[in-house]
């Protein structure tokens, strides 16, 4: 019953004895022996009482046994309910104590010593609440002892001035009592929040590592996720660069009308192959940060009618409309990028179209460009319209058909629009249609026309040496056919050994693979031939990797970096770069 009503739990009920014990330990019975000489000494010094000298020895031996009690608790090992009763039994024993000392004056008929001691106690009274109100039967345990017997014996004396003490006591007790009740339900309040509080930290550092966890698990998924696709894509573009290189030297063979059919549906075949693995190298580009856009001022036709070129025989494929409205806007941005954001965009609009058409066109808003793709095919519900910048997310596509990209085009335009700085808008209804809007700043200043680069014939590199450089055999073999039909002289080799022991005298050129065997790479080439003859001729790193890391450390090699499968005309362009600017690393 005690334990049901006065009482709180135990978890709470350690909470407030601890600092009790603590009290007492440090010098608390300090206080109660001090107020009991200045009472004692006072009424046989005052009084004449000498009684009060007995009772001062008794209260001084109490509150010895009561520290005793206090310091050798521990060694017993005392849960806290026998923690509790320990402190009931001196809490009490010193309540009878101070209750003995009134009965002690009233016994003499001394009414003003009566006063002093009803004072003396009040104040002791006072001081046990401060210490132990927050645990009623414990406050109850002193008070009641204390005060009950010279409350009564004033009562039931009958004269004025004690009557009138009696009644003062009375409602000091009461008072007492309602005070310790509240202060012990604040108490316990304040303890149970405390512990409520405990508990919400530990449950908040729970979760907080679980999502630490699970981030990790999360960011090394990730990074699998990367390096698995690094890896596919290096060991698929390795055979695509080189069947890409042989077909491109067949094509040079003389073939019959069905030969020449077959060469170029391989052609076709060939290079779906590799659109869809640049794919994978535009996400993994963004993925590395390498692409660092360089923005000019350019004719937004130009990009317009370029693309109309390479995207309207798809439309006509698919019996779709391609319209395109001319304007004579100009935009200040990196045109390669913008133009990549637009391929993609109207890739994805020719992809999910089946009737009607799509209209490419622009506007002016105030310093800004609206770049928009409409089109009239299957649309996106609203609760997908974010989704679709997920990457490998795709529309109504769950059986993965090749021919629907590989759910990485949006993906991509988000990324570049974030390299940018661009805004990109996306409002569709399903059924009827879908419209992107690339958002970029108009140009303020004229347009800077590059000079047209003259066509260079295939046989200009005539005796251009070249130093092939690639652990793979066919990609070696393909490559010293094609650069042979090219007019090179071409030395290969698979490994910086071989590459030293092949040259005799600096190549003019150097086509390296990044990635080599025994953990070399292309980088490692360029260092050993530039420790033997101290330069380096134009350099063209051709990589199959794709990993980020991988991307960074070939780019920061400072030679041309090139991705396999390479088209051959890309290829050549880009040799005849290097060699007519002198591009060395």
């Amino acid at each position: 019953m005690l334990r049901g009503r006065l009482l709180p739990q135990e978890s709470v009920l350690e909470q407030q004895l601890t600092p009790i014990f603590v009290d007492q330990r440090n010098g608390g019975e300090f206080g109660s022996n001090l107020a009991a000489v200045l009472a004692g000494l006072s009424l046989y010094l005052l009084f004449d009482l000498k009684a009060a000298l007995w009772w001062l020895a008794g209260i001084v031996c109490l509150n010895g046994l009561a520290f005793l009690a206090i310091v050798y608790t521990p060694r017993f090992g005392l849960g806290t309910w026998g923690r509790f009763w320990l402190q009931l039994a001196i809490f009490t024993s010193a309540g009878v104590g101070w209750g003995i000392l009134p009965l002690l004056a009233l016994q003499d008929g001394q009414v003003m010593a009566v006063l002093f001691v009803t004072t003396v106690i009040a104040v002791h009274c006072a001081a046990s609440y401060a210490a132990a109100s927050a645990i009623v039967p414990l406050f109850t345990g002193f008070l009641l002892p204390a005060t009950l017997p010279l409350t009564l014996a004033a009562l039931m004396s009958g004269e004025g001035v004690l009557l009138v003490t009696g009644l003062v006591m009375s409602i000091f007790i009461l008072c007492m009592l309602l005070f310790a009740l509240q202060s012990q339900r604040n108490s316990v309040r304040s303890i149970e929040l405390g512990f409520e509080n405990l508990e919400l930290v530990s449950q908040l550092r729970a979760e907080s590592e679980a999502l630490r966890l699970a981030r990790q698990e999360a960011e090394q998924a990730n990074r699998d996720k990367s390096r698995f696709l690094a890896a596919a894509s290096h060991d698929l573009r390795q055979p695509l660069h080189a069947l890409g290189l042989f077909l491109e030297a067949l094509s040079r063979t003389a073939l019959e009308g069905r030969q020449r059919e077959i060469l170029e549906n391989a052609v076709a075949v060939s290079s779906s192959a590799r659109h869809m693995l640049n794919t994978l190298l535009d996400y993994s580009r963004l993925e590395a940060g390498v692409i660092e856009p360089r923005a000019c001022n350019f004719r937004v036709q130009t990009l317009f009618s370029k693309l109309e070129k390479e995207m309207g025989p798809q439309a006509d494929r698919k019996q779709l409309v391609y319209r395109c409205r001319d304007t004579s806007l100009a935009a200040h941005a990196d045109p390669a990028l913008v133009e990549l954001i637009l391929r993609n965009l109207i890739s994805n609009a020719i992809r999910y179209t089946d009737q009607g058409g799509l209209l490419i066109g622009c506007r002016r808003r105030a310093n800004a460009l609206f770049l928009e793709v409409w089109d009239s095919g299957v649309g996106i519900e609203p609760g997908e319209q974010a989704a679709v910048f997920h990457e490998f997310y795709q529309v109504g596509n769950p059986e993965r058909d090749r021919r629907k990209g590989l759910g990485l085009g949006l993906a991509i335009v988000k990324g570049l629009c974030a390299a940018m700085g661009m805004q990109l808008e996306l409002f569709s209804r399903p059924g009827r249609g879908t419209m992107f809007r690339l958002i970029v700043p108009a140009a303020t200043g004229g347009i800077v026309v590059e000079p047209m680069a003259r066509p260079v014939p295939l046989h200009s590199f005539k005796n251009l040496h070249v130093l092939v450089v690639d652990d793979d055999e066919a990609v070696r073999q393909a490559m010293a056919e094609l650069l042979g039909s090219w007019g090179c002289v071409c030395l290969v080799a698979e490994s910086v050994e071989q590459a030293l022991a092949v040259c005799g005298q600096l190549p003019q050129l150097l086509l390296l693979d990044y990635r080599l065997r025994d953990q070399q790479t292309g980088g490692d080439v360029m260092a050993a031939l530039r420790n033997r003859f101290g330069s380096l001729p134009p350099t063209l790193i051709i990589t199959g990797d794709t990993a980020p890391d991988r991307l960074r450390e070939a780019q920061a090699t400072g030679a041309i970096l090139v991705h396999k499968p390479v088209d051959v005309h890309r290829l050549h362009e880009v040799m005849r770069q290097a060699i007519q600017n002198e591009v060395s690393p």
